[in-house]
């Protein structure tokens, strides 16, 4: 089995937790670190990981086979397609573009150059989001006709990433910058193409968001292609523990975070909640996301010379795509069709 070399591109919050779940993957090796940085790192041997300034220089490299990009947002994309021209497999947290056109270069490149990728929508590899994707594929709730995936969380000025993510060119907006994770979760659960999308948004009075340079909620209703409505709400100026709220309505149940209720299943209690018994995503600490997971199915994925499983640039551009056409509606008042995004976004 080969060894991939990795280079990490930025050295914040993700890419700490990124380095810390590759070193458990025994065919990787995170061989450099770009950063204007002075860090200190060790690889899984022992020995120090080389410290490099110049992304140009390092994307040309023999020696690196996968570039890992957790640097700045407004640069995400267009290293993404650089690192693609040069024949790299790619690792891109999100937001992975802050604009359509941002996007629809990425997608060119990747495609193009046909190498393999990886998007940090690491919610589809959780065990709550495991389980309950296999409660729908197993279709113990029936087909879903209405459901709701909304990302609660306060991001002020006590949350790490608060002064880039307030930014546009760093946060972008709040389903581009939080919100994104559960829309990738409505889609994934609702397994139909979206079709239309109105949007509102608005923001805390609270003085802390007044920095902010986009509004911080957002609410999103979308109609899918097979009949469904789902329901996305972005709240970053929320004050209460973080909450990934997830609630499904199928024809014969429902479930709701780590609970469900079911008529196909025999025996259950009709008047009370039956537990998955999972642990639910109750953290938005990237020390406690579950990377390990998505890397390995990636990697795995690159020794069969495969697509990676949920999370690989085409999968998840469905989620920025709907994303870019909420924040449009947002903006001009009026519900969006995704079939009309390329042609009234600016």
């Amino acid at each position: 089995m080969r060894t991939w070399r990795v280079a990490i591109v930025g050295y914040g919050w993700a890419a700490g937790a990124h380095v810390t779940a590759l070193a458990h993957i025994p065919n990787v090796a995170v061989v450099a670190i770009c950063t204007s940085r002075n860090v200190e790192r060790a690889g899984r041997d022992g020995r120090p990981i080389e410290i490099v300034r110049d992304f140009e220089a390092l994307v040309g490299r023999d020696d690196i086979d996968v570039i890992d990009i957790c640097g700045r947002s407004n640069l995400h994309a267009a290293q993404g397609v650089a690192a693609a021209e040069a024949g790299k497999h790619v690792i891109i947290e999100k937001p992975i573009a802050l604009t359509l056109d941002e996007l629809r270069h990425l997608q060119a490149a990747v495609a193009k150059a046909g190498v393999r990728t990886c998007v940090g929508f690491n919610e589809r590899f959780s065990d709550q989001f495991t389980a309950t994707k296999s409660l729908l594929d197993n279709d113990l709730i029936g087909p879903l006709h209405y459901a709701e995936v909304d990302y609660y969380h306060e991001v002020g000025p006590s949350v790490q990433q608060y002064e880039w993510n307030r930014l546009k060119v760093g946060g972008g907006s709040s389903l581009l910058s939080c919100g994104c994770h559960a829309v990738d979760g409505l889609l994934w659960f609702m397994g139909s193409a979206p079709v239309e999308v109105t949007s509102y948004a608005t923001r805390s009075p609270n003085p802390i968001f007044a920095r902010y340079e986009y509004p911080t909620s957002s609410v999103s209703i979308i109609k899918f292609a097979n009949g469904a409505v789902g329901k996305v709400a972005s709240i970053i100026d929320s004050y209460q523990p973080y909450y990934l709220r997830v609630h499904l309505v199928g024809s014969d149940g429902a479930i709701v975070d780590g609970k469900y209720w079911s008529t196909r299943i025999a025996g259950l209690d009709p008047n009370q909640w039956s537990e998955l018994g999972v642990k639910l995503e109750t953290s938005a600490d990237v020390v406690h996301h579950p990377y390990l997971q998505q890397f390995r199915a990636f990697f795995g994925a690159l020794d069969e010379g495969k697509e990676m499983p949920h999370t690989s640039l085409a999968e998840a551009s469905k989620a920025f795509e709907l994303i870019f056409a909420a924040d449009r509606s947002a903006e001009i008042g009026r519900p969006v069709r995704v079939a009309e995004l390329d042609d009234i976004a600016r």
